[in-house]
């Protein structure tokens, strides 16, 4: 029956979530399809919501007749009415695709009937009958409301009046009468009145500190901390007040001064590529002016910044580093100068999705510190390709602990089950989980992700402190956490439900002069915040002073509050959960909310509820690589060139890691004055030659685990069989070369799946390779003597490769997306000759051996492989040489 002035439509979602339901309780499911017509299916979530929720077919009648009729009644429109809903249609099959790909999954039979989802703000009565097994942590309004709006939202199709306009509701953006944005015009006015106005030239680096100390306040800062800390209920700390301990409040003046609470803080994880240069270098100041952390986010750093650390002033060097699936500019040296290395699993405002950065935005600043192409856009993977189990993970976090012996910290983002995760996070050995919620994130995300992905980080955080303390793990580890932090309140009310740690993204950016257009990905930023060009980045008019100063006035409120809770420091109100209870505010929809699940105190009234102490077991070491280290270093230095000779078995993890961060330390990407050519024989255990740099051979007779070569910068690898091996010898393991940025490899043999994925800069010769060779590369030069696997050259955008292929195997398995295979060029043959005849110097390869002595007859059957970009450029250089010949 068709909605009419008399009916009124029950939500779409609803509907097919409770037939759905119903269906499979009586055994009916499988005997029948569900088909939805809808007239509130527009955007892509609801699309998929109604897949995971039963739907087998849809139309989403209102959304598409609604573009055919904009597309008609627009003269100048590029499209017909069909063919605007052809591309309707195109575009929501592909953003069901993305939300496919995040969950890991390929088809739709397999995500549909799902429920991939976790449901905030609906009584139980509603998901239990249309959304049976769905996580609801928080509960929420129940059928009265819901009816409510189904009627108000009838009032309005069919209205008293004739004529009536349509509400501009503001979901994404924000409009007059629109729903709430705790980030508006008036926030923002406010922080940037802060911090970009007298207030900041006030703060000048040499009486930041001492006006912080003083206890100072500033009738702005309280002007904006009020439109915060008192707006309508927006989030679920919103509903949640704060309660003194019994024995009462404190003086102020025996809390802890701020200067101490704001070396807690951090800033959210931006690129330098998604922020311009004077914006990400702004925050690093203003970290290090304070005592707390920058994070650099995914993209790598100027080298030259790293020379800065440490100095009073003018420090731009990032504490934190962040190691993202893409290993954009994660070299030795930006290991090197760490503090903290952050391993990325995930981000809060758009969790499953890798890092994204236009082509427009990649300057040639930016392709150089991320060792890529100019004008190509860049997308990291969803998943590391180092990282598809927990022990993965432990091995990771063992590498990075290698290399300089910083801290490591995992990002996690708030979902159902987060607590466990967290806790095999802990047990790998990380020094920080990072709790990151949905509510943060700016205009660099998808918009659908910002509204529709992600959990509150008020959810994550609790049942990540539930579960290390229920563990007993919570003693040794700092828990951080992040999510749309603007205030001291948020502070306060975040380590009472656990967390010892606070990063600011978004606020820390409006703090230097964000203005919030939410549209950073288009890089026409008018501060010059969010954009690589010139002529806007020259209106950049945020200081570090003005950053910091923001900071310390967020610590003072918070200290100020731990005083009125009757805390003399954060550690002592971190995990006291009981100085909370949930504020009812009047409004039936508001209260409704349950937030018992959140303020639970443990069971146990003595257990360790905050960070104690750093547990040995979190400093491994690699006995054999610290030895390697401590036996090379020095007559590297001393410009020595040594040979040393070791056994070596599968035990021997990062070999080479230790020496190649202590290189990179003191000469960067430059050859050191000395060289060491190392011997080992044996089984290598993982990550073999990882961090390896400028004048470090490594000779390996026997063989090679997984990641042989990862995040390389410079030196050598060579692996041989053993002379007793017999056969086709596999000699290398899987992922061999991740985000390798320079250096070269010479195998024997041939190499496991994802070879050279993410290379951005090595040479690499072996002799056959799995699956996903090349993928993701963007320099770099690889030549394969043997099979390949399928799916060679996925996503490769930079540099080459060369496939020996006498069987006429690699066009049917070669991925031809983004890259194009030739026959190589005159030119092209000398370059492979020469890497052919070094391979066989080193190796004694009898393959190479065989192609050198009929290298007209190998060439006949070498293919090059190289982006489409490239292929264009040769044949515009061919049909020039042709013209200008003629």
């Amino acid at each position: 029956t068709e909605a009419s002035s008399e009916r009124v439509p029950v939500p779409s979602l609803l509907a097919c979530g409770a037939v759905h339901h119903r269906l499979v309780e009586r055994g009916l499911r499988s005997r029948c399809g569900l088909v939805v017509v809808s007239d509130s299916a527009r955007d892509t979530h609801e699309v998929a919501a109604l897949l995971g929720y039963g739907a087998d077919a849809l139309c989403p009648r209102l959304a598409i007749e609604t573009v055919a009729a904009e597309a008609d009644a627009d003269d100048s429109a590029d499209a017909t009415g069909p063919e605007a809903q052809e591309r309707f249609q195109a575009a929501v099959e592909e953003g069901v695709l993305k939300i496919l790909s995040k969950m890991g999954i390929s088809t739709v039979d397999s995500y549909r009937g799902a429920q991939i989802f976790e449901v905030v703000g609906l009584a139980d009565e509603v998901v239990d009958r249309c959304f049976a097994g769905t996580p609801s942590v928080v509960g929420g309004v129940g059928w009265e409301a819901l009816g409510d709006d189904a009627l108000a939202r009838h009032r309005l199709a069919w209205p008293d009046a004739a004529d009536v306009d349509l509400e501009s509701p503001g979901f994404y953006r924000v409009r007059k009468g629109g729903e709430y944005h705790g980030k508006g015009k008036e926030v923002v006015d406010a922080l940037a009145d802060l911090s970009l106005g007298q207030a900041a030239q006030d703060m000048a680096a040499a009486h930041l500190l001492q006006r912080a100390i003083a206890g100072g306040t500033n009738e702005l800062y309280e002007t904006f901390a009020s439109l915060v800390n008192d707006r309508p209920p927006t989030e679920l700390h919103d509903l949640m007040e704060l309660v003194p301990m019994e024995s009462g409040p404190v003086p102020v003046e025996e809390v802890e001064p701020a200067t101490e609470i704001a070396k807690r803080f951090s800033t959210g994880a931006m690129s330098h590529g998604s922020l311009s240069k004077e914006a990400h270098e702004t925050l690093a100041e203003a970290m290090n002016l304070l005592g707390g952390r920058s994070n650099c986010g995914e993209g790598g750093e100027d080298p030259e910044r790293f020379r800065t650390r440490g100095q009073p002033t003018g420090d731009r060097n990032s504490k934190i580093k962040q190691i993202a699936s893409g290993r954009f500019g994660v070299t030795p040296q930006y290991a090197a100068f760490a503090d903290e290395l952050q391993i990325k699993v995930a981000q809060g405002s758009k969790p499953g999705e890798g890092g994204q950065l236009p082509g427009h935005k990649v300057s040639d600043e930016i392709a150089r510190l991320r060792h890529t192409q100019p004008g190509v856009t860049l997308i990291s993977p969803p998943p590391h390709h180092d990282i598809y189990s927990i022990e993965d993970l432990a091995q990771l976090i063992f590498d990075l602990k290698q290399v300089n012996g910083a801290e490591v910290s995992v990002k996690l983002v708030a979902e159902d089950g987060v607590g466990t995760v967290a806790a095999g996070v802990v047990k790998a050995l990380a020094d920080v989980v990072h709790v990151s919620g949905a509510n943060g994130g700016t205009g660099a995300s998808p918009l659908s992700s910002i509204k529709h992905a992600g959990m509150p980080w008020e959810v994550g955080l609790a049942d990540t402190q539930a579960a290390l303390v229920d563990n007993e793990l919570r003693g040794r580890v700092r828990v951080r956490v992040d999510g749309g932090f603007l205030t001291g309140r948020h502070v306060v009310i975040a380590a009472l439900l656990g967390a010892d740690e606070f990063s600011f993204g978004t606020a820390a950016m409006i703090a230097e002069g964000c203005i919030m257009l939410r549209a950073c990905h288009r890089d026409t930023c008018k501060p010059g915040i969010a954009t690589q060009r010139p002529n806007l980045r020259a209106n950049f008019a945020g200081t570090p002073e003005g950053v910091a100063s923001y900071m310390l006035f967020v610590a003072d409120e918070a200290r100020r509050l731990l005083a009125s809770l009757g805390f003399r420091t954060v550690e002592e109100a971190v995990g006291r959960v009981e100085c909370l209870r949930q504020r009812r505010t009047g409004d039936a929809r508001s209260d409704a909310v349950d937030l018992l699940h959140l303020l639970q105190a443990p069971a146990e009234s003595g257990a360790v509820r905050h960070f104690v102490e750093t547990h040995p077991i979190q400093r491994p070491r690699s006995e054999l690589g610290d030895q390697l280290l401590a036996d090379a270093y020095r007559p590297v230095w001393d410009g020595r060139d040594i040979e040393l000779d070791y056994p070596i078995a599968t035990r021997d993890r990062a070999i080479g890691a230790a020496l190649g961060g202590a290189l990179a330390l003191e000469f960067g990407d430059e050859h050191p004055p000395g060289s060491a050519h190392i011997r080992f024989t044996g089984s290598a255990g993982q990550s073999f030659g990882s961090f390896l740099t400028a004048g470090i051979t490594l000779d390996l007779c026997g063989e090679a685990n997984d990641y042989v070569g990862k995040s390389m910068g410079g030196g050598r690898i060579v692996i041989t069989p053993p002379p007793d091996d017999a056969g086709s010898a596999v000699l290398a393991g899987n992922t061999c070369l991740y985000g390798a940025t320079g250096g070269e490899v010479f195998i024997a043999g041939s190499v496991g799946e994802r070879f050279a994925v993410r290379n951005s800069g090595a040479i690499a010769v072996v002799e056959g390779a799995g699956d996903h060779c090349c993928e993701y590369m963007t320099g770099g030069t690889v030549v394969v003597l043997g099979p390949v696997g399928h799916n060679l050259g996925a996503g490769m955008t930079g540099g080459s490769a060369f496939v020996w292929d006498p069987r006429s195997l690699l066009l049917p398995r070669l991925n031809s997306a983004l890259v194009e295979a030739e026959r190589p060029l005159p030119e092209d043959m000398e370059e492979l000759r020469w890497l052919v005849e070094h391979h066989a110097e080193l190796t004694g390869s009898s393959r190479a051996g065989e192609l050198l002595k009929d290298w007209e007859a190998a060439g006949e059957v070498m293919w090059h492989v190289v982006p489409l970009d490239r292929v264009r450029r040769i044949e515009q250089s061919r049909a020039s040489r042709v013209a200008s010949s003629a």
